[in-house]
């Protein structure tokens, strides 16, 4: 059974087997010279995500959770790889941008997640040290660091959050009297998605790269690149802290079947975001082909304030 119902079984399964001949090709061109060595690094990197990215999409064509496992490996080796061969092409500055929390949302949430799963997934002992290794940050966060101190019980917390909208809500519901936490677990769940498009407007320290929004926040307009939009900072939550996510059971952003192997849910539609329902069915936008077009001073009008108002 489908756990995102965005996208149909057509899409699924071209974009899985799409990603299954990437991984593929993408092992055996870095076994080649680069005509660029200076880009390797962070085409492993893309590599190493292009394994969690098909981890997704297999979790939301409703694949079994016992075939996920098998990505934690090879992602984490080419991450590690990446960051070898990192250390002689990237600056100290481009160092700081990578792989700072507080500077970089989408490193952030990727960190988050990849926890997340390690956590939901039950990793093996050293493959978590080797993922806490690579996420860094110790102390820099209020929700990440603690989440990850759980299982590494000597990791230092930080004293704030990095991003307080959308993540005060899952603290908030972690802090609560148990018989609050459900439904405070349940509202962070059904606000998640929009309010991680405007995280960077109250993060605690300004953005190194210019994105307003997650680079993954609008995937669903696209042709490929969807993978789902799964809260997955809630399952971690609800596991390690045992909050109740009875009433996030069935949202399309939860995935609650990380939690329960056994079981496969319907996404409940009718509490996705109207923004998100009114696109189903409707023709993905065409990618850019590189080749530039002549617009009237209308069009130019309408894109200026576009990119002003953020939309």
């Amino acid at each position: 059974m489908i756990r995102d119902a965005l996208k149909g079984q057509d899409f699924w399964d071209r974009w899985i087997d799409h990603y299954v001949y990437e991984v593929d090709h993408r092992q055996k061109r870095i076994e080649a010279p680069f005509e660029r060595e200076d880009y390797k690094p962070q085409y492993v990197y893309e590599l190493s995500k292009t394994y969690l990215w098909l981890a997704l999409h297999r979790y939301s064509r409703g694949d079994s959770i016992s075939e996920l496992s098998q990505y934690f490996e090879p992602l984490l080796h080419y991450w590690e790889e990446s960051e070898k061969l990192g250390l002689e092409v990237w600056t100290p500055e481009q160092q700081r941008v990578r792989h700072t929390w507080s500077i970089n949302l989408d490193f952030y949430v990727d960190c988050f997640w990849l926890v997340s799963l390690g956590i939901s997934l039950e990793v093996s002992d050293a493959q978590w040290c080797r993922l806490v290794a690579l996420v860094g940050n110790e102390g820099q966060d209020a929700l990440l660091d603690r989440i990850i101190a759980t299982r590494t019980t000597e990791r230092r917390i930080g004293a704030s959050l990095c991003y307080p909208k959308p993540y005060a809500r899952l603290v908030e519901a972690i802090d609560a009297p148990r018989s609050q936490q459900a439904s405070l677990l349940a509202k962070f769940v059904e606000g998640w998605y929009g309010s991680i498009g405007a995280a960077t407007k109250f993060g605690r320290d300004k953005q190194a790269v210019a994105h307003k929004e997650p680079y993954w926040h609008r995937y669903h307009l696209l042709e490929g690149g969807y993978f789902g939009y799964w809260c997955l900072e809630a399952v971690a939550a609800a596991k390690v802290f045992g909050l109740d996510d009875s009433q996030c059971i069935g949202h399309p952003h939860y995935p609650g079947d990380l939690l329960r192997p056994d079981i496969d849910t319907a996404p409940d539609m009718s509490r996705l975001e109207p923004e998100l329902t009114a696109s189903v069915g409707v023709p993905p936008e065409p990618p850019f082909t590189g080749e530039a077009r002549q617009i009237s001073s209308w069009e130019a009008l309408k894109l200026l304030m576009k990119n002003k108002l953020g939309k």
